[in-house]
């Protein structure tokens, strides 16, 4: 019977992670995004604040719990994680227990948040630390903007591309990038 129930939560958890995990008291923003993979610590989702505007890249894991104590202290450590408004957190990155990511804030690609990361700054890196003001960063890419090839949603997946349009697109990312909507 244990493990039916357990099948079942699991299935359901599977189909729509975000309701069951809010279910058992994760609190989620509005304007959430969630790309495949993600994993939010269903063993204490109570424990997890997520702002709004906040998107999870590829197979991002947020922890709350770290067992490593349990077998020689009969214990686990957990602690809260709290996310602020308008964070982007890129792909396979892991966010630890006890961890603050502050409002306007932008977590590079396989980072490792293991502290706090202040308002308005992008992160990165194992552990992450803080590499620049958001407004710097941003500064530069819309630089690049103005100088690199832009796509419109024709040039996308769900914009339905064509073989023609991917062989276009290709041709005019001479400097290696552009920018898609």
């Amino acid at each position: 019977m244990r493990e039916l129930l357990a099948w079942v939560l699991a299935k359901y958890h599977r189909r729509d992670p975000v309701a069951w995990l809010v279910k058992q008291g994760l609190v989620v923003g509005h304007n959430f995004a969630m790309l495949e993979d993600v994993f939010i610590d269903p063993s204490h989702p109570w424990h997890i604040v997520i702002g709004n505007d906040v998107t999870l890249g590829p197979r991002v894991q947020i922890l709350v719990h770290d067992a490593s104590t349990k077998r020689h202290l009969g214990r686990t450590r957990i602690g809260k994680v709290v996310i602020g408004d308008k964070v982007f957190v890129g792909a396979s990155s892991i966010i630890l227990p006890g961890v603050t990511i502050g409002s306007d804030v932008i977590i590079g690609a396989g980072s490792i948040v293991t502290r706090d990361i202040p308002v308005g700054v992008v992160a990165a890196g194992n552990p992450a630390r803080v590499l620049c003001p958001l407004s710097e960063f941003l500064e530069r890419r819309s630089a690049e903007v103005a100088s690199s090839p832009n796509f419109g949603i024709e040039y996308t997946i769900r914009g339905n591309i064509t073989e023609q349009r991917k062989d276009e697109m290709n041709a005019m990312m001479k400097n290696r990038f552009g920018y898609v909507v």
